[in-house]
Formats: structure tokens, C-alpha cells, sequence
């Protein structure tokens, strides 16, 4: 892994609004929305998502400036400071210098650790005390007390997936993109509303010493529809129809998610009138679908007719009506 500062393209001076600038530049420009068959431009997404968790991080950007973790977030051991020198009292000479990052002398659990991964299971070194233990170099006396690295939980992540109306009423799935590259298919549960999360177990961000991954929370985002707006389970649809369908009524065909139904419109049908047609909405809790609510909305003739504004002079004049009254 690089130095995040590098690859976000930021001096280790920059503010939290430049990193967070750099971020999402970058993010968008490798996005794997936008760069599907490019594998170098996911690698290069996933390392930048890598570098803002350290740096857009107040916390671990100051433990990676002072050296206590690495790019990859990793915890860093402060090596051999030079044998029988720096230690405390009581360590004696030959492994006096040597301990954990953030404390631990001889005799504690954190320094054996140590030794255990350099030198491959020498478990001898546990000292019982002031000079017991490798040939009685006084490691136990007055060292400090130990911490072993404990085991953390990795961070959740938020991303989106947008789903189309169609695909959500027929197999409701969403395709998701997690800040490493990943994708996934996600079953979207009958009932969603845009705006609600499914949370996906262990698709987050690795946990540190063992510990279980975080999740991804995945928001769902109903794409926009040329026709239908969702309402709970419902759809609804604006409907044009001429006057004269309003008028004398009959049969319209009508778009839905799957294909052109027939819908009667009644005689003498104003505009903003809702008819419904069960069972064309989006999917249900309880099982099947909801409604398509269609409103109706009477259009008249572009351009204007000669004839028709004829018509409508006679009854303004022999059949006049107020569809207003009572609303003074």
C-alpha cells in the first residue's frame, strides 16, 4: 500500500476539506460504475477508498503521521532502540531496549508476543520475576505493564444502489458496489421504499487482530420512471385522454412494470379523476403487488380548433356551469 497522502494527490499538510476534495474526485473518475471492464481502475478505486480511511480519519491520520500505523491501517512495532540502553529499571542488559509500541516491558504478555513472532514460538522468555528468565537478565523489576493488541470490529460502510422500478417489481434485485471493488447481487425485500438500508453482514471493512469484518449498509434509490411516480406500494400515472374521451367515455390502452393493459374510462370523466388497476403496482409485504393509480388528465388539441371554440362559445352562452362553486 502507498503512502495514502500520495495517492490521493495531497501534501500531509492539507486541511480535512482538501483530502475530503481529492477523495471524491477520485472515487468518481475510478468508480467502477464507470469503468465496468477496467480492473485497473477498480484496483486504483480500492486503494483510494484504502488511503481515505486512514487520512479522512482524524483519529488514525494522527496515528499514521506519528508512526503507530501503517498505510494499510495496520499497527506498527517501535523496534530494538539499542540493546541494555533505553529500558527501565530492572530490565538489566541484552533485551533492555527492546518493547511494543505504546508500552509493555519485559515480563509482560506484550513483550513475549513479540518474541513469539520473531522467533517463532520461543515461549521461554516468560518471566516469572526480577532475574528470572533468559539466564537471569533481571527482565521482570519495574518494566511497564503490557497491553496485547485487541481484537477490533472492522467499520460499517454506506453505499447506494439505485434499482430501476421494473427490476425491483420483477426480481427484485439490486446490483451494489462496495468502496473495494466489490460487487454483489442483493435481494431488495418486497416492501422497500426509496430511502430505506439493507445491511449486508460482513461486507464491510476488514476487522484488525482477528476480529469479524463491519457491514455495508446499502440505501436504496428508486431510478427515476418517465411515467410512474412509487406511492408506498402504489404507482401512479397521469394519464392524458381527449375531450371527447372524457366526454363519451370507452377504452384506453395504458401502459404498466409489465405490458399495456386495456382501462374502461366512464362517461362524462373529468380531469384529476383516479381510476385503479389491482395488482400492476410494486411488490407487497404481505405477498403480490400493489396498485396503479391512474389519474386522468384531459388534453385538448395543439394548435386550438376552429370548430371545437365554436362549440364552447354556444354552451358558454345556452349551457353555462361553475365546477367552482362552494369553493369561495
Amino acid at each position: 500500500m502507498r503512502d495514502p497522502y500520495q495517492v490521493l494527490g495531497v501534501s500531509k499538510s492539507a486541511s480535512e476539506a482538501d483530502i475530503k476534495r481529492a477523495f471524491r474526485k477520485l472515487a468518481k473518475q475510478y468508480h467502477p460504475d464507470q469503468n465496468a471492464n477496467d480492473k485497473s481502475a477498480q484496483q486504483k478505486f480500492s486503494e483510494v477508498n484504502q488511503a481515505y480511511e486512514i487520512v479522512g480519519d482524524k483519529t488514525k491520520r494522527a496515528q499514521f503521521d506519528r508512526g503507530e500505523i501503517d498505510a494499510e491501517g495496520k499497527q506498527r512495532f517501535q523496534g530494538f532502540e539499542g540493546f541494555g540502553g533505553a529500558g527501565g529499571a530492572g530490565r538489566g542488559s541484552g533485551w533492555g531496549g527492546f518493547r511494543q509500541a505504546g508500552g509493555g516491558g519485559a515480563g509482560s504478555g506484550g513483550f513475549d508476543d513479540i518474541l513469539n513472532e520473531i522467533f517463532g514460538g520461543f515461549g521461554g522468555a516468560r518471566t516469572k520475576g526480577a532475574g528470572a528468565g533468559m539466564g537471569g537478565a533481571g527482565m521482570g523489576a519495574g518494566a511497564g505493564t503490557g497491553t496485547r493488541a485487541r481484537p477490533q470490529r472492522g467499520e460499517d460502510v454506506n453505499v447506494t444502489a439505485r434499482v430501476t422500478l421494473k427490476d425491483y417489481a420483477h426480481d427484485g434485485k439490486a446490483r451494489v458496489t462496495l468502496p473495494n471493488g466489490k460487487t454483489l447481487n442483493v435481494t431488495v425485500p418486497p416492501g422497500t421504499q426509496s430511502g430505506d438500508q439493507i445491511r449486508l453482514k460482513g461486507q464491510g471493512n476488514p476487522g484488525a487482530h482477528g476480529a469479524p469484518a463491519g457491514d455495508a449498509r446499502v440505501t436504496i434509490q428508486f431510478a427515476s420512471h418517465p411515467h410512474f411516480t412509487p406511492e408506498g406500494s402504489n404507482l401512479r400515472l397521469n394519464l392524458p385522454i381527449t375531450l371527447y374521451e372524457a366526454a363519451l367515455g370507452g377504452k384506453v390502452r395504458v401502459p404498466t412494470l409489465d405490458n399495456a393493459v386495456e382501462l374502461t374510462i366512464p362517461a362524462n370523466s373529468s380531469g384529476g379523476r383516479t381510476l385503479r388497476l389491482k395488482g400492476k403496482g410494486l411488490p407487497t409485504k404481505g405477498g403480490g403487488h400493489g396498485d396503479l393509480m391512474v389519474t386522468l388528465r384531459i388534453v385538448l388539441p395543439e394548435g386550438g380548433d376552429a370548430d371545437l371554440e365554436a362549440l364552447m362559445r354556444v354552451w358558454q352562452s345556452t349551457k353555462p356551469y361553475n365546477p367552482r362553486s362552494g369553493m369561495e
